[in-house]
């Protein structure tokens, strides 16, 4: 008997399916007849909830975006936690090296070679995604009387663009010496964007300055 399932549900398959695949294949080295395999159903079944192979790369990293900016904006609005801690909180939640359920299963296979253009996507949509979160909290510190910028959100973009790029995983080529000159400049510069406290921010090392093993 062929088995009839919603569409929701059927379409939730499709991605999980591809989901594993791409993690174990690679993006470019699975093909929608792997997807097809795996989940059991005819490519008609398939294109009527995808028009492509690439769609349904969209639509998972929409669902890890949703998951990743999720839990970094619950973070962002509980106002009972200090603002510099609560910052650190909102960058944790989105850091690559967290065990952040789905997010960091993306991130596990996001930085081989073959998955470069899920790669790039995904940084778009951090890119995108995070300087809104951070913005009202950085005005919260303004009002604190811990931050002085006339210009919150293009703070908040300048930074995250420049650790979505410098602290990239990808950056296999820095050394730990290069590392932590960057991470000390990295802090030293957003204090100065923000108009903060020297040193109010050196708690940020906490998250920027182990290596990639996980060590300091």
């Amino acid at each position: 008997m062929r088995v009839v399932k919603e569409a929701e549900e059927r379409r939730n398959e499709i991605l999980d399916a591809a989901d594993e695949l791409f993690g174990q294949k690679g993006f470019d080295g699975t093909s929608t007849n792997d997807i097809l395999v795996k989940v059991g159903i005819a490519r008609g079944t398939l294109y009527h909830h995808f028009k492509s192979k690439e769609d349904i790369m969209d639509a998972l990293i929409e669902r890890y975006s949703v998951n990743l900016i999720g839990a970094a904006q619950e973070v962002a609005l509980d106002k009972s936690v200090p603002v510099i801690e609560r910052i650190l909180r909102v960058v944790m939640a989105l850091n690559v090296n967290s065990d952040n359920g789905s997010g960091k299963e993306v991130m596990e296979h996001i930085h081989r070679p073959q998955n470069a253009l899920m790669h790039q996507k995904i940084q778009k949509v951090i890119i995108s995604g995070v300087p809104p979160i951070l913005t009202p909290i950085i005005l919260e510190g303004i009002e604190q009387g811990l931050f002085n910028t006339p210009y919150p959100y293009e703070c908040m973009e300048m930074v995250i663009v420049y650790a979505n790029t410098i602290f990239d995983e990808d950056r296999a080529d820095m050394t730990n010496e290069e590392r932590t000159s960057r991470v000390l400049s990295f802090i030293f510069n957003i204090e100065r964007l923000l108009g903060a406290e020297s040193g109010s921010l050196m708690s940020v090392m906490q998250i920027f300055g182990k290596g990639r093993d996980g060590n300091e």
